[in-house]
């Protein structure tokens, strides 16, 4: 026997061959790029917005009733069957009327009060309440009015400019059209990143490991079932049974293992790769959103590989998607602001049903959670246009 030493030991291993294919030439690509024109109107609505955020609250007359869009000043002690709640009392708390702050019902019963008012308001805690032992309770709050101040909306002006840390309106102006020009910008990155990553797929057939399709298929379905069960919804809520939207969302997985692989090998004859430093800026921007949390950030990354190639994928597929459009012939087409923000799955199932085709596919709806994450690693991409 092997143990014994009279026999050799074999073993038998399994392993996944990439496929052999040659990508098509980018260069031959003619890509549109649609872009928009940012007007006017919608730096005004942006600075109103600005205005209203920076809006104050004047004291109105001690006989004055609340109307929505007051603030009111409460102090309020809840219970529930008699008993105080912890968690339940407040002083001198500014509340918004038809803000939606506080629990259904509450700021409905206070419309109307004036200062110096004493009432009950008495609702019910919403089954899906954050402190499950509320959940679901009738409760009952004692209310004192401190004070009904009106809403006064900041102007547009220098003050306004001031208040945000610029010099005067126009510098302030200018920063907002700024920021939105970039918003289009990127918008408009996003729409031609989508029609190229479409070429490519239509350019490209070829056998894939099955193991990375099942791989991506799971995670997929996972989230989607996860994202079902989380809204109390079914797919025949979505119009469409669970076989056929197996088949949908297999055929994504097959999309973006497909265009992974296509991505990667233009990436690696072209000697694409992504540097030290682009990693430790990624991941300073990543640490940047956990406030005081840098250091478990940097040191969580450092120490998982599979996380840390979840920050260089996103950044690999950029630089090759880059390089592939200075190659590319692209052209631009002007359109509208709700052209360049129109989801494209939701415009791709408009089509169909102009074409009159009866059923409605779900792998052309937007799928929020599992087209927009990120690419595995081994792939170095992802299909989140």
């Amino acid at each position: 026997s092997v143990v014994e030493g009279k026999a050799d030991l074999a073993i038998t291993m399994a392993v996944e061959l990439m496929p052999e294919f040659e990508p098509a030439d980018v260069g031959k690509l003619k890509l549109v790029r649609p872009v928009a024109e940012v007007q006017e109107e919608e730096v005004a609505k942006a600075l109103d917005e600005l205005a209203e955020q920076q809006k104050s609250f004047k004291p109105r007359g001690k006989t004055a009733k609340a109307k929505d869009g007051d603030q009111v000043s409460i102090d309020f002690v809840g219970s529930v069957d008699g008993e105080e709640f912890e968690g339940g009392k407040g002083e001198n708390l500014p509340l918004v009327l038809g803000s939606g702050t506080f629990i259904p019902g509450f700021e409905d019963q206070l419309m109307g009060v004036k200062t110096g008012d004493e009432l009950t308001v008495d609702v019910t805690f919403p089954d899906d309440y954050s402190a499950k032992h509320l959940a679901g309770k009738a409760a009952a709050f004692a209310v004192t009015v401190r004070e009904v101040a009106a809403p006064a909306k900041a102007a547009v002006d220098d003050e306004l400019a001031t208040k945000l840390g610029l010099e005067n309106l126009e510098k302030l102006r200018e920063l907002v059209e700024g920021r939105i020009k970039e918003d289009f910008s990127k918008a408009s990155r996003e729409k031609l990143k989508r029609n190229l990553l479409d070429a490519l797929d239509d350019l490209h057939s070829f056998d894939l490991p099955p193991g990375l399709v099942e791989t991506e298929f799971d995670q997929i379905w996972g989230q989607v079932t996860a994202d079902l069960e989380k809204s109390e919804t079914s797919f025949e809520d979505e119009g469409e049974t669970e076989e056929s939207a197996r088949e949908d969302y297999h055929k994504i997985a097959e999309r973006r293992v497909r265009l992974g692989l296509v991505l990667a090998e233009i990436g690696q004859q072209n000697k694409i790769d992504v540097t030290e430093q682009e990693i430790t800026r990624a991941l300073s921007e990543q640490a940047r959103q956990f406030p005081g949390q840098e250091q478990q950030v940097y040191e969580f990354y450092t120490k998982n590989p599979q996380a840390l190639a979840q920050i260089r994928a996103p950044l690999f597929e950029d630089k090759v998607i880059d390089f592939i459009f200075e190659l590319a012939d692209v052209t631009e087409d002007k359109v509208s602001r709700e052209e360049l923000f129109a989801d494209p799955d939701e415009q791709t199932e408009k089509d169909k049903k102009k074409k009159a085709q009866p059923k409605k596919k779900a792998a052309s709806k937007k799928k929020p959670a599992a087209e927009k994450k990120p690419a595995k690693p081994q792939a170095d991409a992802k299909d989140d246009a």
